[in-house]
């Protein structure tokens, strides 16, 4: 009986471990033990279990190739379970959604929630729950991650972007943000040298941006390895806060490097400070760049943020004026607007300093942009605080393994693939599964293999566990 308009046939067989739609992502798990991450989950995690049920390694293994593989939600988990090639490859079966779903809870801490809830100064509503054991185990597990990516390729130096995005929940314990809409909005910290992502912190939609960062920025600092000498840091007006100035500018901070960070952060537009900015004289406005519809000028300028310390070095201020061009207005009816830039870089120029400013633009709103689109953090997965802040680290630690796979392991033709790109070439081969002198032998096309290098990219990592201390 025909089934379809092409000329071939469905059968359905009871037993399909022979072969698998996905011979590439079992590279997932393997770069994970290579890169030593799930030794560092064995180490720090420590979740109540069933005895019946998965351990900690097997399940964050499992999520993580969920993640990477395209999955949106836990359900998506029974995809992968249904490919039974893949599980053989993998040498167990994945866990189901409800394991998932159960393991993910225990991230949460209902405690920490409601105190952190009766901590508030009077008259706040907003606040940031501390995080539990399980929570902060993952964190760790991603430092170590950190260091062992950082010291194939000994980095020295470290530019840390700051930036926050939003997550959109319709669920009744998510709470509304800045935006209109309901969710959670985390605040993320990226290493744009490495591209790796070195600390988050979630939080709830209601948060202010500007809430309570610096102690994010430490932990993000302390989260770099030893190797590295020179810092940058770069972010958004969400910072322009005066302890988190206070701390960067002072080379004796606590709880941070020693020493200079070369920092530039996005000021608050005061009234004080757009009537300095208005008072620039056309003729010490400078050119950063013409462009469609508008100029760019920038200027420097004398301000002195709060009760910035006397004896403190002054801090740099660089006004930016954008101007429409003739006949053009901005959407408020005006032809002229103003920012400004604060920082301690006084060896560039200003559009030198702006530039490397707005470079973030280009690395932190690419981690949130492939993470929410590609690697399933767009939609946290339950009501939980905690379990969706546990299931927004494993997406970042999905996107830091990735990157250490494409800049150690994988050929340069993927070398600068997104995560949806690394599907379509190396996780989605089709491969049959053979036994072969009592061995496992996935075999799979001569033309994938030219193009995908999977089986270059495991010689490299066993290589690079072999050198593993």
């Amino acid at each position: 009986m025909k089934q379809g308009l092409l000329p071939y046939r469905v059968e359905v067989v009871e037993e399909a471990d022979a072969v698998t739609a996905r011979g590439g992502l079992p590279l997932v798990v393997e770069a994970m033990r290579a890169l030593g991450v799930s030794h560092a989950v064995k180490q720090h995690v420590r979740i109540r279990q069933r005895a019946s049920g998965s351990d900690e390694v097997a399940m964050i293994e499992a999520l993580v190739l969920l993640l990477a593989a395209g999955g949106e939600c836990i359900d998506d988990m029974a995809v992968l379970r249904a490919d039974q090639g893949l599980c053989r490859l993998l040498e167990r079966e994945l866990p189901s959604p409800a394991a998932v779903r159960r393991f993910l809870y225990e991230f949460h801490d209902e405690e920490l929630i409601e105190q952190a809830r009766q901590q508030r100064a009077p008259g706040q509503v907003a606040y940031i729950p501390g995080e539990n054991a399980a929570l902060g185990a993952l964190a760790q597990v991603n430092v170590q991650l950190l260091a062992r990516v950082a010291a194939q390729g000994r980095r020295s130096k470290a530019t840390l972007d700051h930036d926050a995005t939003i997550q959109e929940s319709h669920k009744r314990e998510s709470l509304a943000h800045y935006k209109g809409g309901r969710g959670y909005q985390p605040s993320v910290i990226y290493w744009a040298e490495q591209d790796l992502v070195v600390a988050d912190e979630y939080r709830d939609g209601n948060v202010p941006a500007g809430m309570d960062n610096l102690r994010l920025i430490q932990r993000g600092f302390a989260s770099l390895p030893a190797t590295v000498t020179e810092y940058g840091f770069r972010a958004d007006s969400a910072c322009y806060e005066e302890d988190v100035l206070k701390w960067l500018a002072n080379p004796e901070r606590k709880q941070g490097p020693r020493g200079k960070i070369r920092f530039t952060i996005s000021a608050d537009m005061s009234p004080e400070l757009r009537a300095v900015c208005e008072g620039v004289g056309q003729q010490r406005w400078l050119l950063v760049e013409e462009r469609a519809e508008e100029s760019v000028h920038w200027a420097d300028v004398e301000f002195t943020p709060g009760d910035w310390p006397k004896d403190a070095q002054p801090l740099r201020y660089v006004a930016v004026r954008i101007r429409k061009k003739q006949g053009i207005l901005f959407a408020a009816g005006y032809d002229t607007k103003y920012l400004a830039v604060v920082s301690n870089r006084w060896e560039l120029s200003g559009e030198q300093l702006l530039q490397w400013h707005w470079a973030k633009a280009g690395t932190i709103e690419h981690v949130h942009d492939v993470t929410k689109n590609e690697l399933g953090a767009a939609v946290p997965p339950c009501g939980r605080f905690g379990a969706n802040a546990a299931w927004y680290r494993l997406s970042l630690l999905a996107y830091n393994i990735l990157s250490a796979m494409k800049s150690l392991v994988l050929p340069a033709p993927l070398s600068a693939a997104r995560p949806k790109r690394l599907r379509f070439a190396l996780f989605t081969i089709a491969g049959r599964l053979i036994s072969h002198a009592d061995r496992l032998v996935l075999r799979i096309s001569q033309a994938a293999e030219r193009l995908a290098g999977l089986v270059e990219a495991r010689r490299r990592l066993a290589a690079l566990a072999a050198a593993s201390p």
